[in-house]
């Protein structure tokens, strides 16, 4: 989920209009929502608390982590516990980096561990030996296996109902039970790409020939790679659309589409980085499936602060998801939107997390007044 050098200050520009706003409105709107406002005022009442919360995300390609989830849940955390101490580490991809840095966690002695695991399976004998030491484990994004205490997240089925609800609209007529379709799925080690292709597949089924689906590991080149190699395999002019499971892999797509001669062919994604708000404007892009990383963020801060406390966290986590190992986790599970050209400005730009001047830049001027974004 890459985006370029040159985005890092309208990036950063985001996520600091993203700390001073509660992206409660349209978009990532939900009951969960409301109750992490209610998590939070129980956590501020008690006094915040002091401790070490470590967080440990799972890579770097992906444009949210750094970005948003990152510094919203440092700033949601020194909120509602001023004395707590957050340290903080990217597995970069590796899911035996993150292993040696749930041991330097354990190590540095955190009390409370908020982790989006890099492989969900392989991270469970890491999370046991967290929890053998008295920490306890949030799962954040990704529901790791193992014995943990909570999970943050969102309706990920409903995600990839989205796309296939997306994917169908920018089709229309086109879409026949004939039309060939190539999907390019997430990373298997990651439990929200199979959630992502379920819901998908779901919404699709019998209305598209699911001609072409491989892994793009949730990288840009290899979803580029597998694009390629799908367009020879069916032929260029046999494809109807693409899927993407995210934007960061719709960006490596829409160059091998293009290299083919297909840019005007539906494509979709999810997460709503800029750049693919900037292709959906452009027309490059059909839709993307928005994510609200404030309120997600605010969900594991609030659970992370509640437990160093010692707090109950069922104000927050109100419904439970089964894990791969087959452990019921507490879990608040919010709402993904749909987002196309007709809404860009009713979710993303009304949710502070992009102005239209960051979207609406010198090459995108032109479509954003079409648009009638400003």
């Amino acid at each position: 989920m890459n985006t370029t050098l040159r985005r890092t200050v309208v990036a950063t520009a985001a996520v600091s209009m993203a700390l001073g706003m509660a992206a409660c409105g349209k978009a990532g709107s939900s009951s969960s929502s409301s109750s992490s406002s209610a998590g939070s005022s129980s956590s501020a009442a008690a006094g915040g608390g002091t401790g070490t919360i470590g967080l440990l995300l799972p890579e770097n390609q992906t444009t949210r982590y750094e970005k948003f989830d990152k510094p919203l849940i440092e700033a949601k955390i020194k909120e509602l516990a001023p004395n707590a101490t957050v340290v903080y580490d990217n597995a970069a991809g590796s899911a035996a980096t993150q292993a040696q840095q749930v041991t330097s966690m354990i190590n540095q002695g955190v009390k409370v561990l908020i982790l989006d695991a890099q492989d969900s399976a392989a991270i469970k004998s890491s999370v046991q030996a967290a929890v053998a030491k008295g920490i306890k484990v949030i799962a954040y994004d990704r529901l790791a296996q193992g014995p943990v205490s909570a999970y943050v997240s969102f309706d990920n089925e409903k995600v990839g109902e989205l796309q296939g609800q997306g994917l169908l609209d920018a089709l229309g007529a086109k879409a026949t039970p004939t039309a060939k379709v190539v999907e390019i799925d997430g990373d298997s080690a990651d439990p929200n790409a199979a959630d992502f292709k379920k819901g998908f597949q779901t919404a699709v089924a019998g209305k598209v020939d699911i001609a072409y689906d491989a892994s793009g590991l949730w990288k840009p080149d290899v979803a580029a790679q597998k694009a390629a190699a799908a367009i020879t395999q069916l032929g260029a002019a046999n494809i109807a659309a693409f899927y993407s499971a995210n934007d960061g892999m719709a960006a490596g797509i829409v160059t091998s589409m293009k290299n083919a001669g297909l840019s005007a062919l539906p494509i979709g994604g999810q997460d709503a980085q800029l750049d693919a708000i900037q292709r959906i404007i452009s027309g490059t892009q059909s839709y993307t499936v928005y994510k609200a990383y404030k309120p997600e963020a605010d969900a594991a801060a609030t659970i992370a602060v509640d437990l160093l406390n010692g707090q109950s966290i069922t104000g927050v986590a109100t419904t439970t998801k089964t894990s791969g190992s087959g452990d019921q986790v507490p879990s608040d599970l919010l709402t993904p939107v749909l987002v196309t050209k007709t809404n860009v400005e009713s979710t993303v730009v009304a949710d502070g997390l992009y102005s239209a001047s960051d979207i609406c830049t010198s090459a995108y001027a032109a479509a954003c007044t079409a648009a009638g974004i400003k």
